[in-house]
């Protein structure tokens, strides 16, 4: 009886074998497919980030050899032919454009920042700057600079507070002491006000005669 019950344990286990080899035949193709992807992807990622890490050395090495030329003029130029995607070209355009004011162009400066504020590839982050340097730059035409500072000033825009700094600069320079002050208000009193803006704000609402607000106490 314990022979019997061997034989057909061994018969049984051979069946087991010959259906896992049937199964490993049929369907063992399907594991090397998903290893040689795995294996395959792995290398394209590292292939693709070797590539990025290479172009962006690249645009690094040719800002700085830009950074190098004395003259502003040929310093922008220079940074013009810079070659760059995604926020190395950004910043390759906002310097561009400090390089182009430096210079002394600022129709070319406020053309490069406006180009790169409206650029779909670039960072939103860089769009945002390079739209309020571009509303910031000395121009005789104030009430476009207003303009734009005020739709920057809009709620939720990144530089909204220093939009409305800017903006009560030039009801200053109006005249306007009372739309000054009031800005300035506006900005002393929001809470995502920083330390260094506020102090600035408090200083020059001291300078023009406005009483600061009663610190808050518990």
């Amino acid at each position: 009886m314990s022979d019997t019950d061997s034989f057909i344990n061994e018969v049984t286990e051979e069946v087991r074998r010959e259906k896992l080899y049937g199964y490993l035949r049929r369907y063992g193709w399907i594991g090397i497919a998903c290893v040689l992807l795995l294996v395959g992807g792995a290398a394209f990622n590292e292939y693709r980030n070797a590539q990025a890490r290479d172009a962006a050395q690249a645009t690094g090495d040719a800002l700085l050899t830009a950074l190098e030329e004395s003259d502003p003029a040929a310093r922008a130029q220079a940074m013009a032919a810079v070659n760059g995607a995604g926020s190395a070209a950004a910043v390759a355009l906002l310097l561009q454009a400090a390089t182009q004011q430096e210079a002394g162009d600022n129709a070319g400066a406020a053309t490069t920042l406006n180009a790169l504020a409206v650029n779909p590839d670039a960072p939103e982050m860089y769009r945002d700057l390079a739209a309020f340097k571009a509303a910031i730059l000395p121009s005789d035409d104030v009430a476009a600079r207003k303009a734009a500072l005020e739709a920057l000033a809009q709620p939720g825009q990144t530089f909204r507070l220093l939009a409305l700094e800017q903006i009560a600069y030039i009801a200053l320079s109006a005249g306007d002491r009372d739309e000054a002050i009031a800005v300035l208000r506006q900005i002393e009193e929001d809470a995502a006000v920083t330390r260094g803006l506020r102090e600035r704000v408090q200083t020059l609402m001291v300078a023009l005669g406005e009483p600061l607000p009663a610190p808050v106490t518990q």
